[in-house]
């Protein structure tokens, strides 16, 4: 990912992570969502996508957000306070969890409620994973967020595993995909959290975001 930040704009986005990050509340059930406060940026995808594995990345932590080899392990709206800036809403995983159908029903309650009556929603990341791009689960998802208003950004992680060619069709699959939605962001964000790559201009990105 080419970066359009300069020096200042890095150090910045490193600042602002490296304060603290204290974990809010869990939240399962629409009736005991917290109060809206402080502007609130999400992250959403697939159960394996790799979104905990950003997050920690993001942040310098290593278990900030919980990983697992069992996908579907985020089971809840999970609110983290950064830097005292911006809350990050870390979303339940969707597509491959092995629950029953019903506690299914019960996550996509969850999140219509939350992306449809969430004032202060600033935006949405929606991780996809670049070896495979865009799949019918990540459609439901961006179309529910096109029907809410909520501006998303997507983001392609695990780039240190797909070959460059197959990364590039992806690549243009997906900017074409996104010209078709109303709140996506029409560019394209490429990230590796095992390779550490183009971390820090996403830093700079929700540092912008959270002003």
């Amino acid at each position: 990912m080419e970066s359009d930040f300069t020096p200042e704009d890095v150090e910045r986005g490193r600042v602002l992570f490296a304060g603290d990050c204290d974990f809010i509340a869990g939240v399962d059930h629409v009736r005991i969502m917290i109060p809206e406060g402080l502007p609130e940026i999400a992250f959403a995808g697939r159960s394996n996508v790799g979104k905990s594995s950003l997050i920690n990345a993001l942040t310098g932590r290593k278990a900030l957000a919980r990983t697992s080899h069992t996908p579907g392990r985020t089971q809840q709206l999970n609110f983290f306070e950064i830097g005292k800036r911006f809350n990050l809403v870390d979303m339940p995983g969707y597509g491959y969890a092995k629950v029953s159908k019903a506690q299914k029903k019960d996550w996509r309650k969850l999140i219509r409620t939350y992306l449809k009556g969430r004032a202060s929603l600033r935006a949405c990341f929606v991780l996809i994973d670049s070896r495979h791009g865009i799949k019918e689960v990540d459609s439901e998802i961006m179309e529910l967020l096109d029907e809410a208003g909520v501006v998303y950004r997507i983001i392609l992680t695990k780039i240190d595993k797909a070959k460059k060619s197959e990364l590039d069709d992806v690549i243009a699959k997906t900017e074409a995909a996104l010209t078709k939605h109303a709140a996506a962001f029409p560019k394209v964000y490429l990230t590796s959290s095992h390779a550490k790559e183009n971390i820090e201009e996403l830093r700079c990105v929700v540092d912008q975001i959270a002003m």
